[in-house]
């Protein structure tokens, strides 16, 4: 038997996204570790080290299994902007995000069946047009930007904001499929269920 594929995140974009390449994983178990920056930690060490750390605390708890985890972080310049967990954060992201660049970092990480992990990290940098007061509270009266980093979500009414975007828009969205798939071809080929390189 071909050992299980676990996706260690409970984000129904992630499992969509891989839906997107015909890859279904066996279980999704969401690990549980600290996020909190560490002091002085810039955006991509942080998005490395925590997609890291959760591949391997489930890994770590299903051996021989094959875990891939993942973190997304949005970053105006060395400043990591929060998971907007209420109307008041999701105000100041947007707030700072009107008008500017700024980067989406996600870190992935797999462990493979043997135990050996390789993390890396994909960059997209992201433009907002200027948000009016008016469309800062339609957009938090609609409730998309719950649980998400910097405040917006890109595959939802957030691409109406984004007036540039360069590099990964899946990365953007949770999971970039491009070096995802790269992996799995390489390490976990039954996971694609016969769709080829």
């Amino acid at each position: 038997m071909p050992p299980r594929f676990i996706l260690a995140s409970a984000s129904p974009r992630r499992l969509a996204l891989l839906a997107q390449i015909g890859v279904t994983p066996d279980a999704v178990a969401p690990a549980d570790i600290d996020e909190t920056p560490m002091k002085g930690e810039l955006p991509l060490p942080h998005a490395e080290r925590l997609a890291a750390e959760k591949a391997a605390a489930v890994a770590a708890g299903e051996p021989g299994t094959i875990v891939l985890a993942a973190d997304t972080v949005v970053a105006l310049g060395r400043r990591i902007l929060p998971k907007a967990e209420d109307e008041a954060t999701a105000r100041t992201c947007l707030k700072a995000l009107s008008g500017r660049r700024h980067r989406v970092i996600t870190g992935i990480s797999l462990v493979t069946a043997d135990g050996k992990q390789r993390t890396k990290s994909v960059t997209t940098t992201v433009a907002f047009k200027v948000l009016s007061p008016r469309e800062i509270d339609a957009y938090i009266a609609g409730g998309e930007w719950r649980g998400k980093a910097g405040g917006y979500a890109v595959q939802g009414h957030g691409s109406t904001f984004v007036r540039f975007l360069s590099g990964s828009y899946t990365s953007v969205v949770g999971l970039p499929l491009f070096e995802v798939n790269g992996w799995l071809v390489a390490h976990a080929p039954h996971t694609l269920n016969g769709i080829s390189e």
